[in-house]
């Protein structure tokens, strides 16, 4: 979080990014959103995408749109503002991202920097000069100091650096925050901020070159009781904890931020648990019956020691708190693996 100098100010030489005050806010209206607003959803047709528009249609959103980066690369400046000429919105939830794991994170993190930062910053600073009235911008819990007391408060945001293997995502990520910020301070947008934590659930990405660890784990488990494996190899010591919040939680949650949420400072949205990553796995394993053993590889990396969300700020300020269990969760991923993922790749088998 950071501080906000009243609106008016020009020069970008009074900017100031010192102690954080969330009192200083200039006071601004979140805007009441009409049934038939112009919403366009970035990354719409990906993993929390696909969430997100069903949440805005349950909610009898009916003007909400998403296109494809085939249609429009958001880190081409021309495709960004072809993008906002030709579908109009009145406002723009961002969550476009290259996101992967550890693995993927290590491999390209200069692809995962110069990609993201820019996105986010061509896209904000078009829909500010387009007439766009809220950019609800959705970050990650990434950007988080790598020692860090959990569980993360918004306000640690800014004390320290990021765990290095996700530093280059996060940093990019973190970015925005600065610019909606600054851009309320000097232009009067509405740009608001939510920060995810690690999600998982249907539509998840399940290519093992570039997993997170629940969609990793879970193709691990079932093709290994499909082969009849005795052991699969799981990354790491085990140690480390993680918090996970189901996709559905989330996109609920993402809404009702576009609703409601007022002024630039972040907000986390998270399960409010963690669970270290060796209990995980074997709660994967079970959900998709592999009772054979998880044989760690201390040579890999575990990321971060911890990650847990402090959330009460979510629910104080906009009146929502995650609802699914763990459990409930891991059995819907692992049924939705078997019954698309796995389906869709014994008729085409996928090249791996």
């Amino acid at each position: 979080m950071f501080p906000h100098a009243p609106l008016g100010v020009k020069a970008l030489a009074s900017l100031d990014f010192g102690a954080p005050s969330a009192l200083d806010s200039p006071p601004m209206m979140t805007p009441r959103i009409a049934p038939d607003a112009r919403i366009v959803v970035t990354g719409g047709s990906g993993f929390l995408g696909r969430h997100v528009m069903e949440a805005l249609e349950a909610r009898d959103y009916s003007n909400a749109v998403t296109f494809r980066s085939a249609e429009y690369d958001l880190t081409r400046e021309g495709d960004v503002v072809a993008m906002l000429t030709a579908l109009r919105p009145e406002m723009v939830i961002h969550l476009a991202a290259v996101v992967g794991g550890i693995g993927a994170n290590r491999r390209y993190p200069g692809t995962y920097f110069y990609r993201n930062l820019q996105m986010g910053a061509l896209l904000m600073e078009h829909a500010r000069l387009q007439g766009v009235k809220r950019f609800l911008s959705v970050g990650t819990i990434c950007s988080y100091p790598k020692i860090t007391p959990v569980p993360f408060r918004e306000e640690e945001l800014w004390n320290g650096y990021p765990e290095e293997t996700n530093a280059p995502y996060g940093l990019a990520k973190k970015m925005l925050l600065v610019q909606s910020q600054a851009y309320r301070q000097e232009f009067g947008f509405d740009g608001v901020n939510v920060l995810c934590v690690n999600l998982y659930g249907p539509h998840d990405n399940f290519d093992p070159s570039s997993s997170h660890v629940i969609p990793a784990l879970v193709r691990k488990c079932v093709e290994a009781v499909e082969r009849g494996d005795r052991e699969i190899e799981v990354w790491g010591t085990g140690s480390a904890t993680r918090e996970f919040l189901y996709v559905a939680d989330a996109a609920d949650g993402i809404v009702s931020a576009l609703e409601k949420l007022e002024g630039s400072d972040p907000v986390n949205l998270g399960a409010g648990f963690e669970i270290p990553i060796k209990e995980l796995a074997e709660r994967i394993a079970k959900h998709a019956g592999f009772t054979g053993k998880l044989v760690w590889d201390p040579m890999k990396p575990d990321g971060q020691p911890r990650r847990c969300l402090e959330t009460s700020k979510a629910e104080a300020l906009f009146g929502w708190r995650a609802t699914t269990p763990l459990d409930e969760g891991l059995a819907r991923t692992v049924a939705y693996f078997r019954e698309h993922v796995r389906a869709f790749e014994r008729v085409q088998p996928a090249t791996r």
